[in-house]
């Protein structure tokens, strides 16, 4: 049960409600929060840098070019911010010399606003076919004949297209290069992951510390939303699932309202100059029961069980096989069966809430320096309620370190 008084709103907040009306306690995000002084966004420099290590690894591999449609590794490598459509935008890096940017001719001014480095915009009409732009300039840079490697969301009409004008290309995975260099998080990446937590804690607080009967999912997510911006932060997601609800790890389109007993389940995130935050934290209003403690203790103890497995060089996927094996011996599963834990122990994150390597069983990618992961193994109970909790952590030398810190019971869900 949440009892105490808030810091934000100078009011008691416990299982007979809040003083306040729910108006103001929305408006209170934009009153009380004060934005965080957040870090500077990635630099050019560091940019310089990946393209750099983008070229040396393309080389080791015997890459003669890299394509990268809009998106997070566009962004990545080059700064350039776009949507996804059927006009492609993208960066075209060779193995030696300068990138270019292939881009429709209208949208050359836009594009060049986020562009960080030095790289050539050159754009295609609506008449024309942006692939022999590509196969164009491969040519002149010489490297028509070598492979060509895809970005792994690259879409498939780009391959398909580049192999018409280009019909003895050889393809390749990016992931050697791409993947590579984005599993390995700087020194300022993780600062901005860092502030991206603290904003994602501090506004799901804020909207615990206000629940009352009768309020639904939509509530707490306007008012989580609110204090994100309030603070600082793009909200990026604000998953609310009560009761039978929060059983299921994505959610339900079914009405649910808040009651006395409800269990709570936040799964909230933003960003901060395009890193992401994953916070979840699960609570109830009022008393909870003894099977609500229980398994709120065995999710905690979970937790603890992942962060332990972290050890710098075993495969990721061991972290995972380690809770499922707890939770098995506690008599859930086995395997992804439920009652218990249907999904992943955790996912990499960054600039995306989802990215690789992943705590699942069988990734055997190396646990390494610089690593981000999330650490949320859920229990899901069908028909009843699921708690999950979830921090984000990253690989030191000295070993794992949380972004934030999981809450001590589930008496102080929040810490």
């Amino acid at each position: 049960m949440i009892q105490r008084r808030s810091f934000l709103m100078g009011a008691v907040v416990g299982a007979a409600g809040l003083s306040l009306p729910l108006s103001r306690v929305r408006a209170a995000a934009a009153e009380a929060l004060k934005p965080l002084a957040l870090p500077p966004p990635i630099s050019t420099a560091e940019r310089m840098q990946r393209l750099a290590r983008a070229r040396q690894l393309m080389q080791q591999n015997g890459i003669g070019s890299l394509i990268v449609e809009s998106g997070s590794s566009l962004d990545y490598l080059t700064g350039v911010q776009w949507h996804r459509s059927e006009r492609l935008t993208a960066a075209v890096i060779p193995a030696t010399g300068d990138p270019i940017i292939v881009t429709p001719f209208f949208e050359m001014p836009s594009v060049k606003e986020t562009l960080a480095v030095p790289a050539e915009i050159r754009t295609w009409n609506e008449d024309e076919d942006p692939l022999k732009l590509v196969a164009d300039f491969l040519r002149e840079r010489g490297v028509a004949t070598e492979p060509v490697a895809f970005e792994e969301t690259d879409r498939y009409f780009i391959v398909d297209r580049l192999a018409a004008q280009l019909p003895a290309m050889k393809q390749m995975s990016a992931h050697s290069v791409v993947r590579a260099l984005r599993l390995i998080k700087s020194p300022a990446e993780l600062a901005l992951m860092q502030t991206a937590n603290d904003i994602t804690m501090r506004a799901m607080l804020h909207a615990g510390e206000a629940v009352r009967a009768g309020m639904t999912p939509a509530d707490f997510g306007s008012a989580i939303d609110a204090a994100t911006s309030s603070l600082g932060g793009s909200p990026e997601f604000s998953l609310v699932l009560i009761d039978e609800a929060a059983a299921q790890p994505h959610g339900s389109n079914k009405p649910q309202v808040v009651k006395p007993g409800s269990t709570i389940l936040f799964d909230c995130g933003c960003t901060v100059h395009g890193y992401q935050s994953d916070i979840s934290r699960t609570f109830v209003f009022g008393s909870p029961s003894a099977e609500q403690r229980k398994v709120w203790d065995q999710v905690h103890e979970g937790q603890q069980i992942a962060i332990r497995a972290a050890k710098m060089g075993v495969p990721v996927g061991t972290i995972d096989d380690a809770v499922r094996a707890a939770y098995e011996s506690w008599g859930y599963g086995p395997g992804y069966k439920l009652p218990g834990l249907p999904h992943r122990t955790g996912h990499g994150i960054g600039m995306d809430g989802h990215e690789p390597a992943y705590l699942v069983h069988g990734d055997m990618t190396p646990l390494a320096a610089g690593m981000c992961f999330s650490d949320e193994p859920g229990i899901y109970i069908p028909g009843k309620f699921g708690v999950r909790l979830e921090d984000c952590w990253h690989m030191t030398e000295a070993g794992p370190k949380f972004f934030t810190q999981p809450p001590p019971s589930i008496d102080r869900p929040f810490g």
